[in-house]
């Protein structure tokens, strides 16, 4: 997925106005996302399929299970051991 820019506009009278310059060139296409709802654009734009999607959230919830149950190991000690696979 590319690097998101946030741009904050508002809407008057059924258009878009920017907030604040942008640095876009002349004639960029964009994707808006409502702030009230961001997820269901990425959720829909990951490039996952049902498959894959199926997946992740398994290992997810496998994970979030693991951590109510107080099965963390602080960050540092994790990264350190990833850094020295290397």
């Amino acid at each position: 997925m590319a690097e998101m820019n946030v741009l904050k506009a508002i809407v008057r009278n059924g258009r878009i106005t920017l907030d604040e310059p942008t640095e876009l060139p002349e004639g960029e296409v964009i994707d808006l996302v409502p702030a009230s709802d961001p997820y269901a654009y990425l959720d829909d734009n990951d490039e996952m399929d049902e498959k894959e999607r199926a997946k992740l959230d398994k290992v997810l919830e496998e994970s979030w299970a693991q951590a109510r149950a107080g099965q963390t190991r602080p960050i540092e000690e994790l990264l350190g051991e990833l850094s020295q696979r290397g």
